[in-house]
């Protein structure tokens, strides 16, 4: 029985013995026998000593023996970082599972598929213009892939304008999709917060030639050629102006001036009132005391309306200066106060109500004549009374008239007279001024019986309530 177990065993005690008797630093007679095929072209130097990669009888020691000599790997492992690190699977994986040797010389035991890998599982994820772009372009042959620069600059640095003055987090400010895609900088972070309109202006406008220390920070710095005051109202513009639009003011002209904005001089623009010109400022006409605390230069005492609307004036100063007895702030032609009970021509009855046009046919009011003829065309009369409208109507309606012929003239009228039609004996056109009918022939000429032999004077023989009734029988 024990002389079989001998006979056995005795290839293996043999080949104990042979390891035994092979020196510690070079391969074993064994190993050479038992190793299934040359190195790949990397592990040629480690060919002669079998126990870099192998413990005897144990093969579970192997991956450890890997990550010794791979420390970038076995650091990954542990940080959960890079290709290794980010798979789950692979920290509970023996490294042989993946990476075979023994393959020769010339084999790829790294088993990559450029057109297949997935960049995601490692520390820079492709993105944007990145997905698109060659390996080569970032994996330097001969260099190992882990070793591919993960920085911005190191790839773009001769694309990069800034010089180096802004860092070298590109990220912060550029995108992956574009070179030239500008992310939102955070301006806020700096002493210069951009506000409103600013928000929009490219970097360069302000950066001239890549500069970002020591830059001015006032506004004049910037819009000294926008200045339309050409300096007159001193350098702080933010006192005016509002960053969202540079013709957008700000300043209160009602607490700061002695000219309180009323009307349409609220949408006025500045220009409108302030001129331009050096010194002109203190000429300008406006009740403003001046442009203080922006510039020293005073204004005048108020002045009129006139004086800054004299141009606008229609009446061509026939009515006067003082244009804020009918006129107001709101506009020229709104919420007229004029009172023309004031003049010689008092608005009484529908006169109220016109319209100042179908009066005024020119800006020439007192011009205008205050006969009612010129305004009223005499279509009943036809010229048959005088142009005394007033005589006998008021402004209240033409229908309403009050001539009294008994009280306004030298000829009474009486009875059957009373109920006749003006016209009855107004016949003739543009009679005279004081004419008046006295004797009864001048109308009743066709009624005498006697042919005129007893004269003009009726009204001795006749009554005036009937023609044919007599005072005497």
């Amino acid at each position: 029985m024990l002389y079989r177990f001998f006979l056995s065993s005795l290839p293996l005690f043999i080949l104990a013995m042979l390891a035994m008797m092979q020196p510690a630093h070079s391969q074993s007679l064994f190993e050479r026998m038992v190793m299934p095929g040359p190195l790949i072209h990397g592990h040629a130097k480690f060919e002669k000593k079998c126990s870099n990669c192998h413990e005897n009888f144990n093969k579970s020691s192997q991956a450890g023996l890997c990550l010794a000599c791979h420390k970038k790997v076995a650091s990954d492992l542990k940080s959960k970082t890079g290709f290794h690190g980010k798979r789950k699977d692979i920290s509970a994986t023996r490294c042989k599972h993946c990476h075979t040797d023994h393959k020769g010389r010339k084999m790829d035991i790294i088993g990559l598929d450029q057109d297949a890998f997935n960049h995601a599982l490692t520390d820079f994820a492709l993105k944007g213009a990145h997905r698109v772009a060659e390996c080569s372009s970032c994996h330097e042959t001969g260099k190992k892939h882990r070793d591919a620069p993960g920085q911005c600059v190191a790839c773009h640095e001769k694309q990069e304008p800034h010089q180096g003055r802004l860092g070298k987090k590109c990220q912060l400010c550029h995108s992956e999709e574009k070179w030239r895609t500008i992310k939102p900088y955070n301006h806020d972070k700096t002493k210069f917060p951009l506000l409103d309109s600013h928000k929009k202006v490219r970097c360069q406008a302000c950066h001239i030639n890549e500069r970002y220390k020591d830059l001015p920070t006032t506004c004049i710095s910037c819009h000294a050629l926008q200045d339309v005051h050409n300096g007159q109202l001193g350098n702080r513009c933010e006192t005016c102006h509002k960053p969202d639009k540079w013709k957008s003011v700000i300043f209160d002209h009602d607490k700061n001036t002695r000219f309180p904005l009323r009307g349409k001089h609220k949408k006025a623009a500045c220009k409108n009132c302030h001129k331009k010109g050096a010194g002109d400022i203190s000429k300008q006409p406006q009740p403003q005391q001046s442009w203080a605390p922006l510039s020293p230069v005073k204004m005048k005492k108020p002045r009129s309306c006139y004086a800054c609307h004299k141009k606008e004036d229609v009446h061509k100063g026939q009515l006067g200066k003082d244009c804020a007895k009918c006129h107001n702030p709101k506009g020229w032609r709104k919420d007229l106060s004029f009172d023309h009970d004031l003049t010689r021509f008092p608005l009484i009855g529908l006169h109220s109500v016109v319209p100042c046009e179908e009066c005024h046919v020119t800006q020439s009011f007192r011009k205008t004549s205050r006969q009612c003829a010129n305004c009223h065309k005499d279509t009943h009369h036809k010229g048959r009374l005088r142009a005394e409208c007033s005589l006998c109507h008021n402004p209240n309606s033409w229908q309403l008239w009050i001539f009294d012929h008994n009280r306004q003239t030298n000829a009474p009228l009486n009875g059957a007279h009373k109920q006749l039609e003006c016209h009855a004996c107004h016949k003739k056109k543009n009679p005279k001024k004081g004419r008046s009918i006295k004797f009864c022939a001048r109308c009743h000429t066709k009624d005498d019986v006697h042919g005129g032999k007893f004269g003009s004077r009726c009204g001795r023989c006749h009554l005036e309530t009937d023609f044919k009734s007599l005072k005497i029988r």
